[in-house]
Formats: C-alpha cells, sequence, structure tokens
C-alpha cells in the first residue's frame, strides 16, 4: 500500500514528531542536530514568538538543510535533509506509526520512528 501525504501534512507530522521525539532520538542514539547558525538566525528573526521546533521547520522552508550528526559511532550513521526529504519521506513511515500519528495518538516512539525515516531513509536504531 501506497500512502500520499500533501507537502502540509508531510510538514505537519514531521514537526509534530521533533516536537515529541527529538531529545529522546539525540540522547538515546547518541545523534546531535546540528544546522547553519547563520540560517538558524535569519529563521528565527522571521518568526514572531517561535520555539525550537518552528525555527528548525522555517529553516528547512527557506530551502536550508539540517544535519543528524552521528557522535557515537564515528560519523557512520550522519544524515542532512532539505524540505524536499520532508515531503518524500514521511509518507514512507511504517503504516502503524503513520497512522497513530494521522489520529493523533502519536508518542515519542511514532516521533522516533518518523524522524529515523525523514532522516535515514530507514529505521537504524530502535
Amino acid at each position: 500500500m501506497k500512502i500520499s501525504l500533501t507537502h502540509e501534512e508531510s510538514e505537519n507530522y514531521f514537526f509534530n514528531s521533533i516536537c515529541n521525539a527529538l531529545d529522546y532520538v539525540q540522547s538515546g542514539y547518541e545523534l546531535e542536530l546540528t544546522y547553519n547558525l547563520s540560517d538558524y538566525k535569519k529563521a528565527m528573526s522571521k518568526l514572531e514568538n517561535p520555539c525550537y521546533e518552528d525555527v528548525l521547520m522555517k529553516i528547512l522552508k527557506d530551502g536550508g538543510i539540517l544535519t543528524m550528526k552521528d557522535i557515537g559511532c564515528e560519523d557512520s550513521y550522519t544524515s542532512s535533509i532539505n524540505i524536499n526529504d520532508v515531503h518524500q519521506r514521511v509518507q514512507n513511515t511504517n503504516i502503524r506509526h503513520l497512522v497513530n500519528m494521522i489520529n493523533k495518538n502519536d508518542d515519542a516512539v511514532t516521533g522516533d520512528v518518523i524522524i529515523q525515516q525523514v532522516f535515514f531513509n530507514e529505521i537504524i536504531f530502535g
């Protein structure tokens, strides 16, 4: 079965995932989210009272990249994404987790799976 999401749906599900599980993914798998500091400052200046995740999404929407740096396995799993990766890969998430997100029954596990799907195009950890 092939699931097709709109760009807006993919962005919303990815946003919810980073809100729910980014800290979990980073600490649990020895990964660190990195980005260009000037991109971060520029994105933040365009938003009113943004949270961290708002700024991350704005970086992507403005054409920037986010990098999940592997600090535990000598960069073996370091991966960068852009907004097109979000649009293409969220819909490839395991159906059980994707349905949980769609039905608003998501949690850190759901977010973890979506984050890994977007950054690595597969589930590597956990």
